[in-house]
C-alpha cells in the first residue's frame, strides 16, 4: 500500500484506522456494470484504496460508450464514445488512484462467467450496478451459491433503491423480490428516463455499503432497503426478512436456458439434469494417461490462455461458445477445461445438449499443474 497521505482523511475516522485500510487494499471486488451506478461506485472504491494492495477491482461490462450515456455515466467522457466501457472506466479509476489494480472483463455475463470469476478470482464482494433484471437475478443467485455478499442498486426516473444481499447472514434479493417482473412492467432508462443526480445518490449509498462490508466498520444494511425519491428529496427505509415460502435449492439452470431477451426456459430446457452430468468428468492424471483422440476445448478468457494453456487446445471463451461451436465437429470427442472446473461444467452442459460426446477436466488447468505438469504456470 502506498503512503498513508492519500488516505489520511479516512484513516482519521473513528473506528477506521490502518487495519480497515489494509482490508480495502487487499479486497477482491467484482463490479457488474460500468454504466450509471458503476460510474459512481468504481472511482469511489478506487479512491478509497480498494485493490491497492494484494486485491483488485474486477470490472464486467460488454457495452460501449454512447453519447446518450454521458449525462449520467460520468466515469466516461465525450472522447470515450465508441470505446468499451470497461476500458474507459478502468482508465478513469487508475487516473484517480494509480496504485489500484483494475482487471477488465468485456463480455456478456452468464452463469459460467460469473461463477468462474467468483471462484477463480476469489471474490470477496460483488457489486451489481446492472441495468436489467435478467442480470440482477443471475448475480444474486450466483452470489448465494458462492456465499459472497452482494451490494445491489437500481434507479428509475426520479428514484432509486439500494440494499445488501447475503444469504448466509440474512435475507437476500430474492426474499424481497422473489421473481423478475413481467416484461414491460418496469420502464427502462431509455423509455422512462432517469435523473442523473439520482444515480449519484444511489451509487454513493452502494459504495458506502461496500466499504462497510469490506472493513467491518458500521452496521450492515442486511434486511433493509434504502429508497430515495429525488422529487421530494426524501429517504425511507423498508425492512424485510427471509421469505420462508421462497426457500429453495438455488440453481443457475433457469439462467442457463434463458434466451437473450430474458424469456423463461422451455419445459424441455428446464428439465433437471443429473448432478455433475452423471459423472462426465475426467481427472488430470486420467487425461494425461489417455490415448483417446479428443479435442481439448479451453473455455477461459484470452488473457488466461496467455498465462497458461494445455498443448494443442482450442480456445473458445465460454461467453462466445454458442457462436463458435459451428466450427467443431459434433462427431469428435471433446474434453473441455477452464481454470478450476466451474466454467467447464457450464460448457459441458451446453455441449451435451447439442449432441457432443464430452467430458470436462475436474479441477481445470490448475489441477493439471498441481497433479501432472508443474511447469504449467498457476495463477
Amino acid at each position: 500500500m502506498s503512503s498513508t497521505a492519500r488516505y489520511a482523511r479516512q484513516l482519521a475516522l473513528p473506528g477506521f484506522g490502518p487495519a480497515a485500510q489494509q482490508r480495502l487494499a487487499d479486497a477482491r471486488v467484482l463490479i457488474v456494470g460500468a454504466g450509471g451506478l458503476g460510474s459512481i461506485v468504481i472511482p469511489a472504491l478506487a479512491a478509497a484504496g480498494v485493490g491497492s494492495g494484494d486485491g483488485a477491482i474486477h470490472l464486467v461490462d460488454d457495452d460501449t460508450v454512447e453519447l446518450s450515456n454521458l449525462h449520467r455515466q460520468t466515469v466516461h467522457s465525450t472522447a470515450d464514445v465508441g470505446r468499451p466501457k470497461v476500458d474507459s472506466a478502468a482508465d478513469r479509476a487508475l487516473a484517480v488512484n494509480t496504485d489500484a489494480t483494475i482487471l477488465r472483463h468485456r463480455f456478456r455475463l452468464g452463469p459460467g462467467e460469473i461463477m468462474g470469476l467468483l471462484a477463480d478470482a476469489e471474490i470477496d464482494l460483488v457489486i451489481d450496478g446492472s441495468d436489467n433484471f435478467e442480470t440482477r437475478y443471475l448475480v444474486d443467485d450466483a452470489a448465494t451459491l458462492a456465499d459472497v455478499p452482494l451490494v445491489w442498486g437500481a434507479v428509475s426516473q426520479y428514484g432509486g433503491q439500494a440494499g445488501l444481499s447475503w444469504s448466509s447472514r440474512g435475507p437476500r434479493y430474492r426474499d424481497l423480490f422473489p421473481h423478475p417482473p413481467t416484461d414491460g412492467s418496469v420502464l427502462s432508462c431509455e423509455a422512462g428516463g432517469v435523473l442523473p443526480t439520482t444515480v449519484g445518490v444511489i451509487g454513493s449509498i452502494m459504495a458506502t455499503e461496500a466499504i462497510k462490508v469490506l472493513t467491518g466498520v458500521g452496521t450492515l444494511s442486511l434486511g433493509r432497503v434504502t429508497m430515495f425519491d429525488g422529487l421530494s428529496g426524501g429517504f425511507r427505509e423498508l425492512r424485510y426478512e427471509r421469505d420462508p415460502a421462497g426457500a429453495r435449492q438455488v440453481s443457475l439452470d433457469e439462467h442457463l436456458h434463458r434466451t437473450p431477451g430474458g424469456d423463461a426456459p422451455s419445459a424441455a430446457a428446464a428439465a433437471p439434469h443429473e448432478p455433475r452430468h452423471g459423472g462426465r468428468t475426467i481427472t488430470a492424471p486420467q487425461l494425461a494417461a489417455s490415448e483417446d483422440e479428443a479435442v481439448l476445448l479451453d473455455v477461459r478468457e484470452p488473457w488466461e490462455a496467455e498465462i497458461a494453456r494445455l498443448p494443442g487446445s482450442t480456445l473458445m471463451p465460454l461467453g462466445s461458445l454458442t457462436e463458435m461451436l459451428h466450427g467443431l465437429d459434433v462427431e469428435t470427442p471433446v474434453v473441455v477445461y477452464c481454470h478450476h472446473g466451474i466454467r467447464s461444467e457450464s460448457a459441458l452442459r451446453l455441449l451435451l445438449e447439442r449432441g457432443y460426446s464430452a467430458v470436462h477436466l475436474e479441477g481445470g488447468i490448475d489441477a493439471w499443474s498441481r497433479l501432472v505438469d508443474p511447469t504449467v504456470p498457476r495463477y
